[in-house]
């Protein structure tokens, strides 16, 4: 067993590294060989008692500090991750196996920009005043107090700086609790936020499994619940969450469209096609998999795609070279692999890929089906891997309509050079982050999150102060109180 990454302990309580060997084990595998790169444990119930009851002492002394004291430590905080940019890449590549290529532009990156956006906005955190004749109201916007984040395996550093940068911006503490798939970049995040000045207990992380989670959010001193994953996952978490009235966050699953008319230009729609499909493997929940290309285009987009998939690089994911990887877990790798057999079942034409790739690790080939029918597993059902479905459509109010026909609305995007056609279009799509004319870029400054079953809440932006506080109205008489008796 070779431990390329072993944290101090498994988990990260009250400012500092700790360990409960009572927990039932859970081992970090490299996904591009299956190696064990750090063993830890779940979170025993006096861990999770212990990260809750420190977060609760924080968060008053947290709240009370000023936006501009709070932001301050969080803008250091995303100094320190910036210094520490390829350690934190080396370490989310070996978790999660994406391209170091790619770990060293988008994730600890990412989970910066976060810490940095919301750490410069946190001293203008406030409500309004009105006036009524001479009376008059004010309201304040007030941290929610302890809050959970739960986090998914694609983008763990990333998803666990969005959800803490707003929320401690906002005076909040957190407990949060990263996928039991890749559990290691987020205890750095902690030693960072410590670092950088955040008191202890401001920023709590245990490991575990889903009986953890459910730990964490159905404990009296949680106010809220914050969850990146799957829509079951989701479904799950909301309704327990409710029973105790807790505020939520959901960012969960799609199966979005891509729009492609005939007047797009070609090779921006594959790239966004590509980024859409093929970044991380496939494993991004934005992903737009159903790619609705106007008839006549078809086949050149195809072959175009089939000539552009040439070059996919894989191999070791630490070697820069490379930028295809695997598949996060031998699990989503077989999950994938059955949905290619049922598009092959189903009657789908496989145009290129299709198989597990012949080398070691859980990887899968980029794959391409066309002759899709909105029917099929494959265009209705979240695969989040490298599978991308092309169907064909001949109207605009057509495409619109069956981009429309799925209980999902997390994302989509619009390929065209008619810009009245490409803002008609985007507003008569359900979903709640689009593009057009690109895919999948997610700027801090731009509220991310989805409709229908896609989640609730939004993440990101000015946007997000809104879901981590709560309003208080102040009513201020200034005249005689009149009463009827």
């Amino acid at each position: 067993m070779t431990m390329r990454a072993q944290p101090q302990a498994s988990h990260y309580v009250d400012g500092a590294y700790v360990e409960d060997k009572d927990g039932a084990e859970l081992n970090s595998l490299y996904p591009a060989t299956g190696e064990t790169i750090a063993a830890l444990h779940d979170a025993t119930p006096s861990i999770v008692d212990r990260a809750l009851a420190a977060a609760e002492r924080a968060q008053p002394e947290w709240a009370a500090m000023t936006g501009t004291e709070r932001g301050r430590i969080l803008r250091r905080a995303a100094e320190i991750i910036r210094e520490r940019n390829r350690e934190l890449s080396e370490l989310e590549t070996l978790d999660t196996g994406k391209p170091l290529q790619e770990t060293l532009v988008a994730d600890a990156e990412s989970g910066a920009e976060a810490l940095e956006f919301f750490g410069g906005i946190a001293s203008t955190i406030g409500g309004e005043h009105v006036q009524l004749g001479d009376d008059f109201f004010y309201t304040r916007r007030e941290p929610l107090g302890v809050c959970v984040g739960i986090g998914a395996w694609n983008y763990p550093i990333q998803i666990a700086s969005w959800k803490a940068a707003p929320a401690l911006a906002c005076g909040n503490t957190m407990v949060f609790k990263p996928s039991e798939v890749t559990p290691l970049s987020a205890l750095k995040l902690a030693e960072i936020l410590t670092e950088a000045g955040a008191p202890p207990g401001v920023f709590n992380v245990v490991q575990g499994h889903g009986q953890v989670g459910e730990a964490l959010i159905t404990d009296d001193r949680v106010a809220k619940v914050s969850l990146t994953g799957s829509v079951p996952t989701g479904k799950r978490v909301y309704s327990t969450a409710a029973e105790g009235m807790r505020h939520v966050t959901m960012e969960l699953g799609g199966k979005s469209p891509m729009l492609v008319f005939g007047d797009a230009d070609l090779d921006a729609a594959v790239s966004g096609a590509i980024l859409g499909n093929f970044y991380s493997s496939g494993q991004i929940c934005s992903n737009g998999t159903r790619v609705f290309i106007e008839r006549p285009l078809v086949e050149p987009f195809l072959d175009r795609m089939t000539e552009r998939l040439r070059g996919v690089v894989m191999g070791d994911p630490m070697d820069e070279a490379v930028n295809y990887g695997p598949m996060a877990s031998e699990r989503q790798m077989q999950i994938v692999l059955d949905y290619i057999e049922k598009g092959k079942a189903e009657g789908a034409r496989l145009v290129t890929g299709g198989t597990r790739s012949n080398r070691d690790g859980w990887f899968v080939d980029p794959t391409v089906f066309a002759d899709v029918t909105d029917d099929m597993t494959i265009a209705r059902e979240e695969i989040f891997g490298p599978v991308l479905s092309v169907l064909a459509f001949d109207e605009e109010d057509e495409a619109v309509r069956r981009a429309n026909a799925t209980p999902y609305g997390l994302s989509a995007g619009v390929f065209t050079r008619d810009l009245a056609r490409a803002h008609r279009v985007v507003g008569r799509l359900q979903a709640g982050t689009t593009w057009i004319n690109t895919y999948n870029l997610t700027p801090v400054e731009m509220p991310f999150g989805g409709v229908k079953l896609s989640g609730v809440g939004r993440e990101n932006s000015r946007e997000a102060i809104a879901h981590w506080t709560q309003v208080k109205s102040v009513y201020v008489g200034a005249g005689p109180v009149e009463a009827p008796y």
